[in-house]
């Protein structure tokens, strides 16, 4: 299941995100693609015009030859098919989505090994999305309603752009008209989600007794609240449906190019600080309000976070601790007190420095089920699809350093290898 948000490389199974390690192809400037097949839509990928921004739903098949790049997370179904029987599956899926194209969501949920999708929420694609580049290629040359198959490390990805939503009259207009400077700053948010039966994103059992009506009058008298001085924690406790910070008042750091859904960052870049607005995204209504960043974590790597970026790439590996304020769904962050992880990140970084190998390590310790007990390391560019602040210190780091930094899924120990 996609997190609400934020689909974070590190932590979950993004299969369509670009880690560094799926393809040679170039960027979204190029229709050429060295995972190029029979199967691709070449025509569309020859294409010279692209969109600035597209949604799309796709259907992922893979097969068993590609199970590497799922870091043991294939699909039961993908893990028992050879590439002949994927490629003939795309192929008749993409025959009934150009027929009968109301099926995409049926096919989608029925077919697609890609767990984000399954929701039915559909991608926000433009040219620095931090996607796999075949995937991007293809998004980005599709017309509206226009079915293409591209194949990737990951499988044949049968998919289809959709129209753009319209506008809704609830939305904060004025804010979202606003320009961006070419280089916003990065903004500190907490937003409560409200959403109703039929938002393709509706989690909540609240949400599925909720009609649009009743969402929108709900969200309505929220964001009154919040500009009236309501208080942002209670706001979010009583009435948020994101599991992700309802109950602990999580805020969120949005920057351009973070993994989130395009109305939420939309509107979180151009609020003031202290403002409050309301954004429509397919997981229902966002009462988003910008507040101060954060004071550091004691735990961070604060002198090595103050510098300038060291490289524009660096190659890291890290361990991931949760406790019970932030955590991935490890048992062992759900139950580590705040006083235990001081002592373990501590204890940790002091093995580092002392020239301890990282592997077994990551092997023992670490909550990231993408890296644990593969002791593969991850790409950090400034474009790359990883949270903030992990990319903010690899970036800083020099090769052979450790930092550590917190986000939103627990404190990451982080050695530059290269």
């Amino acid at each position: 299941m996609r997190i609400i948000l934020l689909a974070l490389v590190l932590a979950s199974f993004g299969c369509q995100r670009d880690t560094g390690e799926s393809s040679k192809a170039t960027g979204s400037g190029s229709a050429a693609s060295t995972a190029g097949t029979d199967l691709d839509s070449k025509d569309i990928l020859a294409r010279t015009t692209t969109a600035t921004a597209v949604q799309v739903k796709h259907v992922l098949i893979g097969w068993k030859d590609l199970a590497a790049a799922y870091r043991g997370q294939m699909d039961p179904r993908a893990a028992a098919r050879t590439e002949a029987e994927a490629a003939k599956l795309a192929r008749e899926i993409a025959a009934q989505l150009r027929t009968k194209p109301a099926m995409l969501d049926e096919l989608v949920k029925k077919h697609s090994e890609d767990p984000g999708s399954q929701g039915g929420v559909p991608y926000d694609v433009k040219a620095d999305t931090p996607f796999v580049p075949e995937f991007k290629n293809l998004a980005l040359r599709l017309n509206e309603n226009e079915v293409g198959i591209v194949k990737t490390s990951y499988g044949y990805h049968v998919m289809m752009r959709l129209p753009p939503p319209p506008p809704d009259a609830l939305e904060s207009a004025d804010m979202l008209a606003r320009p961006l400077s070419e280089k916003p700053t990065n903004a500190h948010v907490q937003h409560v989600l409200v959403s109703w039966k039929d938002a393709p994103g509706a989690r909540d059992p609240r949400a599925q007794a909720r009609t649009k009506a009743d969402a929108d009058k709900l969200a309505k008298e929220l964001l009154d609240k919040v500009r009236a001085g309501g208080d942002m924690a209670a706001l979010m406790k009583e009435h948020s449906e994101d599991p992700g910070s309802k109950d602990n008042a999580r805020v969120y750091e949005v920057t351009p190019d973070a993994p989130m859904v395009e109305p939420f960052k939309n509107l979180s870049l151009r609020l003031q600080e202290g403002e409050a607005g309301l954004v429509k995204s397919p997981f229902g209504w966002h009462v988003i309000k910008r507040v101060p960043p954060p004071p550091p974590d004691s735990l961070e790597s604060r002198e090595i976070l103050a510098r300038e970026p060291a490289t524009d790439k660096a190659k890291v590996k890290h361990i991931l601790l949760g406790w019970t304020d932030s955590h991935t769904e490890d048992p062992r962050g759900t139950k580590r007190t705040r006083a235990e992880l001081e002592k373990l990140v501590k204890a940790t970084v002091a093995k580092l420095q002392k020239g301890a190998k990282i592997e077994p390590l990551m092997a023992e310790l670490s909550e990231d089920p993408g890296s644990a007990k593969s002791g593969e390391g991850y790409d950090a560019t400034p474009d790359a699809g990883l949270v903030p602040p992990f990319k903010n210190l690899a970036l800083r780091l020099k090769v052979g350093e450790v930092g550590v930094v917190k986000t939103d899924f627990g404190m990451h120990i982080i050695k530059r290898v290269e």
